[in-house]
């Protein structure tokens, strides 16, 4: 399938430090067929200088397109990724985290399935693949395998890794999904949703992991694999809307 414009979802809270080191990486990568890239930054009521941060990147790098919005007040990961998405013009989109735990080198990787005709969705996998991979938590590891392994149950798929933020989507089919969840549960909501329409077509592939331990600023906790439990329910065996 032909690509003309793939768009960037970056949900970032508190990442001033680290935004302007993946942004580098965005506008470094040279992109399969010269695709262009719009970043679309959506900073959820940072209280560091995110935002400062993303302006000063901006004024200093105008040749990458950014499209920057901001909430009022703090919503969550997921309702971060509602506003970017909804914002989106590329025929695709994938979602980036403001931190440095995920390679945008790696893109073309994903775009490949698309590219080539065969994928709808393709998500990054963590636990496959020869990539390098950070070690770090036991039961985090732990925790993404059930849950994966839960969604997996009810949507029908075979995915080794449903909490990866490396997702990329169709974008007028993601748009025309209603999503409600507004912090981590973005997840096994997407996850699931997607896996009920018609003839979907999704796609694995290998991805590195630089994950981050939580003094270097990693945020997701024991409530939000609760949420995810919740969501799996919610989603999948009542069919929420």
């Amino acid at each position: 399938m032909a690509i003309q414009k793939l768009s960037i979802i970056i949900p970032a809270y508190n990442e001033g430090n680290t935004i302007h080191l993946i942004l580098d990486k965005i506008k470094s990568v040279a992109l399969t067929n010269d695709i262009e890239r719009e970043v679309i930054i959506v900073n959820d009521c940072s209280n560091d200088n995110t935002e400062f941060a993303i302006n000063a990147y901006q004024h200093a790098n105008p040749e990458l397109d950014i499209l920057y919005f901001k909430h009022e007040v703090n919503k969550g990961k997921g309702a971060a990724l509602h506003t970017g998405i909804s914002k989106a013009t590329g025929e695709y989109l994938i979602i980036q985290d403001a931190d440095l735990e995920y390679d945008p080198f790696e893109y073309n990787d994903l775009l490949k399935p698309v590219i080539n005709g065969f994928a709808d969705v393709v998500y990054g996998s963590r636990f496959m693949g020869s990539n390098p991979h950070r070690i770090l938590f036991f039961w985090h590891t732990i925790g993404n395998r059930w849950l994966t392994f839960a969604s997996n149950m009810f949507s029908n798929l075979n995915l080794t890794d449903m909490e990866t933020c490396y997702k990329l989507f169709d974008t007028k089919m993601i748009q025309g999904i209603q999503l409600t969840e507004k912090r981590f549960g973005f997840e096994p909501e997407v996850t699931i949703k997607i896996a009920r329409i018609p003839k979907i077509r999704i796609y694995e592939v290998g991805i590195s992991y630089y994950g981050r331990t939580y003094e270097e600023g990693k945020k997701i906790g024991w409530k939000d694999g609760v949420r995810a439990i919740y969501c799996i329910l919610k989603y999948g065996l009542f069919k929420s809307k």
